[in-house]
């Protein structure tokens, strides 16, 4: 209707049909159905089919043709459709098309080839599994994760498993790449390295009946998947989910079923944001108020921040908190490592720190006593720039270092206001003791120091995009939050780049319209719009 201004009402001559699972990757499939629609394939370019070259073993004039034919509509794919459509609005009789995608498996993300090969394949409760050399790990995780659901064990077998998981460098240069074939004699999972075979895993998960990814025991139903071939790799290394457990506290348990959610969705990061205002929920042996005072506060703000009527409480009155023990830690770490994710840890300095001063007033500017944050928004107690409090936050950084392998440490950076700074007669004398041309360039150098203490600990800094404004230091990863251009520059200036705008990645907008919807902070964005957005700009 798009092309043909048709009403629903109104009769077809003609029509025709063809299951959209057919083209999906075989774009030879799509010129056929063209050139059946055009009546006797009139469209196509026989002189220029007939060039395209072929092996020369291939002599059999049919099967030369066919291959041709192939060649030719892989060549030709992004014209089809437009010819397809322009062909219908040709015709004196008006033609209805149907392209129906029943049998088409949603897999999110979407691969890069699938091809249907049509029928099906069952595992059945006598399936076994063979996993080649370096692939065990990831054939025990598949039993893990089929088990409590739908109670298949698949022992090992011996080479003719009904499920085969192997790894092969030679599949790709990406080591994140996979090929999942499922045929009329099984399952075959094969990855560039055990990380391709783990993201072959997952899509198998979404292939079986939604039952299968459950965390008990399912109805008895067939396990049926699709014979398919599917050939994948990712476009890019990072692709993370950040989990905000500083401002409201989450179990263990929550956590560990969020990093289920990003394997299932071949995301390799999970970006943990530990410390803020509200709360601090990393264990710190030298320093035990930050979770025994600052893991707690008194309340939560109610309704929308900057949307208070008159009379409004401050708070709930809700006593809200708590934190994780280095057990905690070590068991959401491994659990994530067993998925091929990375859980990257976030303690934000030096602002978003209203509740490690609340625990250890010395932190702050002013002396006051504080408590932990109750309301949303940005709090403008930040640490001082005392000798001692650089030395506090490394301590911190190398306890965090111990319970964290990962390869980065976030250590935040963004909206740190420098109204305390410019207050205090001690930070003045500070920047000037330290050569700075002002206040506005202390958390740049604040991070400088960190970041180098942490190179010699193996650990790279990522930093939200204000970093760029007070002076990032050497070797930094910037993660670009209020908006892509942060990213732009950093790339621009050949730094390591994490795009996260949050006008369309950030999860405590609304989905639709508020009026609707639960409480959110604001904004609007759609499933449509994150699942649509390119983290590569035009620009770059």
């Amino acid at each position: 209707s798009e092309y043909l201004p048709i009403e629903p009402a109104q009769k077809f001559d003609s029509f025709e049909i063809f299951p959209a699972a057919m083209f999906v990757g075989n774009p030879a499939a799509l010129g056929t159905a063209v050139s059946e629609i055009e009546h006797g394939g009139h469209g196509i370019d026989a002189k220029a089919r007939d060039a395209m070259p072929v092996p020369a073993g291939v002599t059999d004039p049919q099967a030369k043709l066919e291959l041709q034919n192939y060649l030719y509509h892989m060549q030709h794919a992004d014209q089809q459709l437009g010819r397809l459509v322009d062909t219908l609005a040709q015709r004196k009789r008006r033609t209805l098309i149907l392209f129906f995608g029943d049998h088409l498996p949603a897999l999110v993300p979407a691969p890069q080839t699938l091809r249907m090969d049509g029928g099906s394949f069952e595992l059945g409760h006598a399936a076994t599994l063979t996993a080649g050399p370096g692939a065990e790990p990831v054939a025990d995780l598949l039993r893990t994760l089929l088990r409590p659901a739908t109670g298949l064990r698949l022992p090992p077998a011996g080479a003719a498993g009904t499920v085969t998981i192997t790894c092969d460098p030679e599949l790709a240069d990406n080591p994140e790449a996979y090929t999942l074939d499922v045929t009329g004699d099984g399952v075959h999972i094969v990855g560039a390295s055990p990380a391709g075979a783990r993201h072959g895993v997952q899509t198998l998960r979404q292939l079986l009946p939604v039952p299968a990814l459950g965390p008990g025991p399912m109805e008895a139903a067939p396990l049926v998947v699709p014979r398919l071939h599917i050939s994948d790799a990712p476009a890019l290394a990072w692709r993370g989910g950040m989990l905000d457990v500083a401002r409201h506290f989450l179990p263990v348990e929550f956590v560990l079923r969020f990093t289920d959610l990003l394997a299932l969705h071949k995301f390799t990061v999970l970006h943990l944001h530990l410390t803020d205002d509200q709360g601090w929920r990393l264990p710190v042996q030298r320093y035990p108020l930050l979770t025994e005072v600052g893991g707690w506060r008194d309340g939560s703000r109610l309704g929308h921040e900057n949307r208070q009527p008159p009379g409004t409480p401050e708070h709930d009155g809700i006593r809200h908190g708590g934190s994780y023990t280095r057990a905690d830690i070590a068991r959401i770490v491994r659990h994530a490592a067993d998925l091929g994710v990375t859980v990257v840890p976030e303690v934000d300095l030096p602002g978003h720190t209203q509740a490690a001063i609340a625990a250890y007033p010395e932190l702050g500017n002013t002396g006051a006593r504080l408590g932990v944050r109750t309301a949303w928004g940005i709090s403008t107690h930040v640490l001082n720039l005392r000798p001692e409090t650089v030395e506090f936050c490394r301590n911190v950084l190398d306890e965090l270092v111990d319970m964290f392998p990962a390869p980065y440490v976030h250590l935040g950076g963004d909206e740190c206001p420098r109204d305390e700074w410019r207050a205090s007669r001690a930070a003045r004398q500070r920047i000037a003791e330290l050569g700075l041309a002002s206040v506005d360039r202390w958390q740049g150098h604040l991070l400088g120091e960190l970041a180098r203490h942490l190179a010699g600990r193996g650990r790279t800094v990522i930093a939200w995009d204000e970093i760029l404004e007070s002076g990032a230091p050497p070797g930094t990863t910037v993660m670009s939050w209020r908006s892509e251009q942060g990213g732009i520059t950093a790339a621009r200036e050949g730094m390591d780049t994490v795009m996260a705008p949050s006008q369309v990645t950030y999860f405590d907008h609304y989905q639709a319209d508020p009026a609707t919807e639960p409480l959110a902070i604001g904004g609007l964005t759609t499933g449509e719009q994150v699942y649509g957005y390119r983290p590569v700009p035009a620009e770059l």
